[in-house]
């Protein structure tokens, strides 16, 4: 579990294919700030990159290894990773840490769109479009997870949304390497599947 409070911006250092290329192994330098101590990266430790919960298989003093399946990779932007690559990185919420976003389970629904980008006053108006199954999931002032960040939801209209970045969360996370065209990894706000589901289910 993960607030979607981004503690630090790693960089993919290597890509190995595995499982005949189906599946494949990311080795992730960790940032250098305190937030990133061996214990955040230990053997069998959940990290969220960019939004995606992955084990820690492997690490060092300056970063982590970690292995993904063929699922995963046709389901979020792991795919398009490279060596280079910026991603978002948060640890694993513990028992008692503080809770500044929302609940982030780290299980990608699927992928946004970025629309347009555009300045508004001291931050940017960034808009994104959902694929149609996520679109009734989102609603505006709800909280959303866009690439492992906890954001609010400004406007809805059909199936594009909106939200503002500050310049801090930009210079704290990937949001400077993105740009229009891109896709990003999405979480919907738990509590919204499960009404859905409440709404939907017709018994047994």
């Amino acid at each position: 579990m993960f607030t979607g409070l981004i503690t630090g911006i790693g960089t993919v250092r290597e890509v190995q294919p595995l499982g005949g290329g189906k599946d494949a192994r990311f080795v992730i330098a960790t940032p250098d700030n305190d937030a990133w101590t061996d214990a955040e990266k230990k053997l069998g430790a959940s990290i969220a990159c960019s939004g995606v919960c992955l084990t820690v298989v492997e690490s060092g003093a300056d970063w982590f290894a970690v292995e993904v399946s063929a699922e995963t990779l046709s389901k979020a932007t792991l795919g398009t990773w490279k060596p280079g690559s910026k991603i978002n990185l948060e640890g694993s919420l513990r028992l008692g840490d503080e809770i500044g976003g929302h609940l982030v389970s780290g299980h990608v629904d699927g992928l946004a769109e970025i629309v347009s980008a555009t300045p508004e006053h001291g931050s940017t108006r960034w808009v994104f479009r959902l694929p149609p199954d996520l679109a009734p999931f989102v609603a505006p002032k709800g909280s959303i997870a866009i690439n492992g960040v906890s954001l609010t939801v400004n406007e809805v209209e059909g199936r594009n949304f909106g939200i503002n970045i500050i310049p801090h969360t930009a210079a704290h996370t990937n949001f400077h390497t993105l740009q229009v065209g891109d896709a990003v990894n999405v979480e919907i706000d738990m509590l919204a599947r499960y009404v859905a589901r409440q709404l939907s289910f017709k018994g047994a």
